[in-house]
């Protein structure tokens, strides 16, 4: 028996499953995939990109009005939006928990090709290297975190390891720690790097105290300490480049 009432059900990721509009319900104009078929997908904007990728939105809201909407929420900045955890995303009205997944599958792929390196070792030749470097790890998150280079006798990477996660303010920083760590990988020179998610690039008095006793205890054991770099997201703090060190 059928009836002209639309029921709607909820499925089983708590996203509406009744009858939803998709970009081929669209004039071919307002059609991403059409549009990017004909004129390049670099022709698109952000929420059209996205529409691509969700495909479906809700009764009443086509994709891509939620794109619009999702992206307005962060201000139309992608590093607000890769901030959002699942559940901030899911938030958001429209987005449940399988599309806040692709989107964040959408910024972890983004991460990664920021990560990629081809060719030989990074070799930190300056402050701008390691920003560089390390701008798509931490550069964007919203907790801090401290970060040990290791290099060799060419200032070539050896290693890149987390030394520890706090909290939007700070997070704990071990000297012993450090150096066990350079001493059993044969590092000839360090770096250290942390990040400040509030996006104020001014060292605090700890940072000071922290990056003294730190050069202080390389030196004790034939340690380089080539730098300690701040870094968010639109830039950095060298204490080298500062004369600091």
């Amino acid at each position: 028996m059928s009836s002209d009432r639309e029921v709607n059900v909820i499925d089983e990721y708590g996203e509406s499953a009744a009858p939803r509009r998709t970009v081929k319900d669209f004039d071919c104009d307002d059609q991403p995939r059409e549009r990017a078929l004909k004129y390049g997908i670099e022709s698109l904007a952000t929420a059209d990109l996205f529409a691509i990728i969700l495909r479906t939105g809700l009764q009443g809201m086509p994709i891509t009005q939620l794109c619009r909407n999702m992206l307005e929420a962060c201000d139309n900045k992608l590093l607000r939006l890769e901030r959002l955890c699942l559940d901030e995303i899911c938030e958001i009205p429209g987005i449940g928990p399988a599309k806040a997944l692709q989107v964040q599958a959408v910024m972890e792929i983004v991460r990664r090709h920021s990560l990629e390196k081809m060719g030989r070792r990074v070799r930190f030749t300056s402050a701008d290297v390691i920003f560089n470097y390390m701008r798509p790890r931490i550069g964007n998150l919203p907790h801090e975190e401290i970060w040990l280079l290791l290099l060799d006798r060419s200032n070539s990477l050896m290693s890149a390891r987390k030394l520890s996660q706090g909290g939007t303010t700070a997070s704990i920083f071990d000297v012993k720690l450090i150096l066990k760590q350079a001493i059993v990988a044969h590092a000839e020179a360090l770096v250290i790097c942390h990040n400040h998610p509030s996006g104020n690039l001014r060292p605090s008095p700890q940072d000071d105290a922290i990056t003294r006793r730190l050069n202080e205890a390389c030196r004790a054991v034939d340690l380089r300490m080539l730098d300690h770099v701040i870094v968010t997201t639109d830039g950095f703090y060298s204490y080298a480049n500062e004369s600091r060190l």
